[in-house]
């Protein structure tokens, strides 16, 4: 050793630490870009955590044939991991962005190249400590159980710092693809100090220049990256949202992106997270569909859950006696780009200059549960499909249970439920929350540009279904007709899913 045996396993130790933080830091950026890009987040943290620990118990396997030369191939596979982890975040977006597909492997599954980059980097991790206990063990020979207790407290302390650093550090300050090159640059430079530093002896000349030549480039085909990552995102946006974006922000809830609108172009669209939430070619079909039907009855007092893009409230506002619109959206900034944008405040009509129009900035689900402006004649719970994790909870009999408590006698309730042919049982678990809720519904679906449809609900606390009828409005509304809502309510009904239980906070069934 070069330097004293204290002093080398406390680096080796040290090296352990780092290597794990690292390690971590690659999982949770898999998992984080997954759900990001795919949903569904508790399915991409299963296939992700699940895959690379079997892939781990196979790398330690491995590592069996290569303790001989426990030096140069410890060298070898932190710069492996370095690249592969490194780039895997880009490598994801990349194939999001350019394909348009996962490539799932079963329907709304995970996508084939998460589990490979999942599976290569499980195998790497699987090796390293199987090396590192070698390594360590050259150093100064100690019992079997001592030196597995040192490595194993290195390794969980260097987990648990790498799993602070990632939302709190890495993520918010450099985002999810530098993030992960800079975590792939410090795996390289470590990886390759304890090797040449402490164990170049081991290594023949060749070796150590292969070694020294193989993470200079992987550190130079990572800065590389890092310096053009903003190019990249950019030409990923394009690739994903065509070339007239206007207006590309994460709000610190979500990204929002809005394109088109301009003189001459394409119609307005908005994408938040990469999905495409509204579309100007046929976003009047679903909230007038939405919106109307609940509409016909008393309607002085109206509470929109979600909607922060002002469409839906546009629509309330069109109908006679409406005093007061209060909205409930958890991403203000989203709010202010509906009122201040000159392409999105035109599509909502100016909704939020009306003094009618009231914002609360916060979750809809808590805010059900300190509300005390009720009763509302009408809610208009337009939020994000019932298959997003994220959103599972609003689709739940807990919280249809709190929109039942701030609903007046007869009120009505609206609920966007996801494609109907697409997802039928999701779609007909919200009809058997509802009726768990206490609330009786009737379902209907409406068809947009292309092939995509929305299903709703329309539901009253009631003893009987509430009728399915569009409401009188003012001047200038293009109102579903209430042949085509009959029309809407039977194709829907063609799908029935019968014998689905209730989905509740504890099991949610989407």
């Amino acid at each position: 050793m070069p330097l004293r045996p204290g002093t080398a396993r406390f680096l080796v130790l040290a090296g352990v630490f780092v290597c794990a933080a690292c390690g971590l830091v690659y999982e949770l950026e898999l998992v984080a870009m997954a759900s990001y890009l795919m949903g569904d987040s508790v399915t991409q943290a299963s296939v992700v955590l699940s895959v690379m620990v079997f892939a781990m118990g196979l790398g330690s396997l491995a590592a069996k044939r290569l303790r001989r030369r426990a030096a140069a191939a410890f060298g070898a596979v932190e710069a492996a991991l370095a690249l592969v982890g490194g780039c895997s975040a880009m490598a994801l977006y990349a194939v999001f962005a350019w394909t348009g597909a996962w490539g799932g492997v079963w329907r709304d599954g995970p996508s084939l190249v998460l589990v490979a980059v999942s599976l290569a980097m499980g195998l790497l991790i699987g090796v390293e400590v199987p090396l590192l206990m070698e390594l360590i063990q050259r150093i100064r020979r100690q019992d079997p159980g001592g030196a597995v207790a040192d490595l194993f407290a290195a390794d969980y302390v260097g987990a648990l710092v790498g799993g602070l650093a990632f939302p709190f550090l890495l993520l918010p300050r450099f985002g999810q693809l530098t993030g992960a090159l800079l975590t792939g640059a410090v795996n390289a430079a470590v990886g390759a100090a304890l090797v040449l530093g402490l164990f170049g002896r081991d290594l023949g000349r060749r070796a150590r220049r292969t070694l020294l030549i193989a993470n200079v480039l992987v550190l130079a085909l990572l800065g590389t990256a890092a310096v053009l990552a903003d190019d990249f995102e950019r030409a990923a946006g394009r690739a994903l949202y065509g070339g007239d974006v206007r207006v590309a922000v994460r709000t610190g809830a979500q990204d929002v992106v809005i394109t088109g609108g301009g003189p001459g172009g394409r119609p307005p669209g908005l994408y938040l997270d990469g999905t495409l939430r509204v579309d100007g070619r046929d976003e009047r079909r679903y909230h007038e569909a939405l919106v109307h039907p609940a509409m016909n009855g008393p309607r002085e007092r109206v509470l929109v859950l979600g909607g922060g893009d002002g469409l839906a409230v546009r629509e309330v506002l069109r109908h006679p006696g409406v005093r007061e619109v209060h909205v409930v959206d958890a991403d203000p900034r989203l709010v202010g780009l509906a009122r201040t944008d000159p392409v999105l405040a035109a599509l909502n009509g100016h909704a939020y200059d009306d003094p009618r129009v009231r914002v609360t900035a916060d979750d809809a689900f808590r805010r059900l549960r300190v509300e005390r402006g009720g009763p509302y004649d009408v809610v208009i719970a337009d939020l994000p499909d019932p298959g997003d994790t994220a959103s599972a909870k609003l689709y739940s009999r807990e919280f249809y249970g709190l929109a039942r408590r701030v609903m007046a006698p007869g009120g009505r309730l609206a609920v966007h439920a996801g494609p109907v042919a697409g997802r039928p049982r999701a779609y007909w678990t919200v009809e058997a929350t509802l009726r768990a809720a206490g609330l009786r519904a009737v379902p209907y679906r409406v068809t947009g540009a292309g092939e995509r449809e929305w299903g709703l609900f329309l539901a009253s606390p009631g003893p009987r279904v509430p009728p399915l009828s569009p409401a009188a409005r003012g001047p200038g509304s293009r109102t579903v007709k209430e042949g085509s809502l009959r029309a809407a309510a039977r194709a829907a009904e063609r799908t029935r899913v019968p014998g689905l239980p209730a989905s509740t906070l504890a099991h949610p069934r989407y």
